[in-house]
């Protein structure tokens, strides 16, 4: 049975229906659960990845779906992983394929990643920025990158809608790991456009695991549009 045949059968048209109107620019859809995705993808990891990686031509959006998380579960060294992550960047379309695409990084990928993701930070492109920002919020929210990580931030300069809201969510769990230098940031220079930034305090206030001191702050902080 070929992979798409067993997406056929996974298919849940009602599943696919709900989905279809939360994921703008999802294309032809299937509809077949996320965990279901993920175990099919660890399977193809187990066997020949590469070949389903550099052959499928992805008609439907499970199977782009799939093929960024088997990019993700493949076991192979970190310079090659980034040359199918580089190829396959491009084909991402929406927020969902772009954010199941970006695993939690393994040790030795990790400062081969960060490099790798730097230059997507200042590209136009709304899911390329999108990319970057989330592959950063899963991995390199820490101590040692902070400074650096809100610095590019505030060097994403495409106001696209995916790309805005990638940042301020990314923004957002820097404010609950590091509240106070995060704040202290958000007040400095204007380092983030109206948007971005009016997006990023709601973001904070909505979140569980922000202070309400914090957030009586934060709601003080709001920029008028001009």
């Amino acid at each position: 049975m070929t992979v798409r045949e067993k997406l056929y059968e996974m298919a849940d048209p009602a599943y696919r229906d709900f989905n279809a109107s939360l994921i703008p620019g999802a294309g032809e859809m299937l509809g077949v659960r996320i965990p279901r995705l993920r175990a099919l993808a660890r399977e193809i990891a187990r066997g020949d990845w590469r070949r389903f990686v550099s052959q499928t031509e992805c008609r439907y959006f499970e199977e782009r779906m799939l093929k960024g998380m088997v990019i993700g579960y493949a076991k192979c060294p970190a310079d090659e992983k980034l040359e199918h992550v580089a190829r396959f960047v491009p084909e991402i379309d929406n927020w969902a394929v772009c954010d199941c695409f970006c695993w939690r990084l393994r040790a030795d990928e990790r400062e081969p990643m960060w490099q790798f993701i730097q230059p997507y930070f200042h590209s136009v492109a709304e899911y390329e920025i999108r990319f970057a920002v989330v592959m950063a919020t899963e991995n390199f929210i820490d101590e040692e990158h902070l400074e650096a990580l809100l610095k590019l931030f505030g060097e994403c300069h495409c106001e696209a809608y995916y790309a805005s809201m990638g940042v301020a969510w990314a923004v957002s769990v820097c404010c609950v790991k590091f509240p106070q230098r995060t704040m202290q940031w958000l007040g400095e220079g204007r380092p983030l456009d109206d948007r971005t930034y009016n997006r990023t305090l709601q973001k904070i206030i909505e979140s569980y695991r922000v202070s309400d001191a914090d957030k009586a702050v934060i709601r003080k902080m709001k920029r008028r549009s001009r």
